[in-house]
């Protein structure tokens, strides 16, 4: 990680455990946003208004937080506005870096090995982990933000007036059911699956795993339309589907997650192939650079070999 800019020790999968060996996630540190006008957003400073072909999104294909982002792009239409750069999904001992596999890309602003030297370009005197997704400025040479959410609902409205769009995918009148239920799925879910593979403890194991099987069961029962509200693809459904196309290829035996797999849920197995389907998401899912990225953390899976499989997922994105 970093310690005042100066990259110290080797990329551990766990910076920080509670004392009952929960799995601690790292707070997001750059939280500026992109607005119409260029004025200030919910949190962070003014002075980045939406412009085509000014900012660049850094992503891992194996990063669910950075999918969602990719996501919000494709379905938002912003492909041709908003570049990608695309970093390596092996784990390194320094983390992200840039090249040197098939589809991740070297870094075409300032050649940089590691995602961590962009951090120290944005901010000299920058602790912390070096992480993606990243929203960069190219005109001022600044890191706009890398909060997943906030990428996505800067991606929402940010750039209407550019790229109109008749999806909403934070709209006013769910506001309130969508803030009450993306937290809930972060914890037990997105974040769940985390807290069991990286559990120090086996009461902290326990405890995520329950969380884990506890929101699939309760999705499950919820779906009862095409997504999560009825007929409308929110937000919520971004943040969901990256977590359930990862499950059963890395989740549920790496993370030992193994209760269940995504294909014994029917409601959530045709949600999951219902968003794979729409414009533009089959591109943000690449599960080669999923099972690299994930089975080369050697704290969890030191050989570094790959299963082969699931064959319903191979299918599945075969289409």
């Amino acid at each position: 990680m970093l310690v005042n800019g100066t990259w110290t020790k080797d990329w551990q999968p766990v910076q920080k455990a509670d004392e009952k060996g929960r799995f601690v996630r790292q707070v997001s540190s750059f939280r500026n946003w992109i607005t119409t006008d260029g004025s200030a957003g919910p949190t962070g400073e003014g002075g980045f208004p939406a412009e085509a072909g000014r900012y660049r999104l850094y992503v891992a294909y194996i990063c669910p937080w950075a999918s969602r982002t990719l996501m919000a792009r494709a379905l938002k239409g912003l492909e041709e506005i908003i570049p990608v750069t695309v970093v390596n999904p092996t784990m390194t001992d320094q983390g992200w870096r840039f090249g040197g596999y098939d589809g991740s890309d070297e870094d075409p602003l300032f050649g940089s090995d590691y995602m961590h030297q962009l951090y120290a370009r944005a901010d000299p005197e920058f602790t912390g982990r070096a992480t993606v997704p990243v929203l960069w400025d190219m005109k001022r040479n600044v890191m706009v933000n890398n909060e997943s959410a906030d990428i996505v609902r800067m991606f929402d409205t940010a750039f209407e007036e550019l790229v109109p769009s008749d999806l909403r995918l934070y709209p006013d009148d769910l506001a309130e059911q969508i803030d009450a239920l993306n937290p809930r799925i972060y914890d037990l879910l997105n974040n769940g699956v985390y807290k069991a593979g990286f559990a120090s403890s086996q009461a902290a194991y326990d405890e995520a795993v329950e969380g884990v099987f506890a929101m699939l069961d309760e999705l499950e029962g919820r779906l009862e339309g095409d997504y999560l509200f009825g007929d409308r693809l929110t937000e919520t459904d971004l943040r969901t589907f990256v977590t359930l196309i990862r499950f059963d290829a890395a989740y549920h035996g790496l993370f030992k997650t193994n209760r269940r797999q995504i294909a014994d849920y029917p409601r959530l197995s045709a949600y999951m192939e219902r968003i794979l389907g729409l414009p533009g998401v089959r591109g943000t899912v690449n599960m080669d650079h999923i099972t690299r990225g994930y089975y080369s953390i050697k704290a969890l899976n030191p050989t570094g070999i790959r299963p082969v499989g699931p064959g319903h997922v191979e299918a599945l994105l075969r289409g």
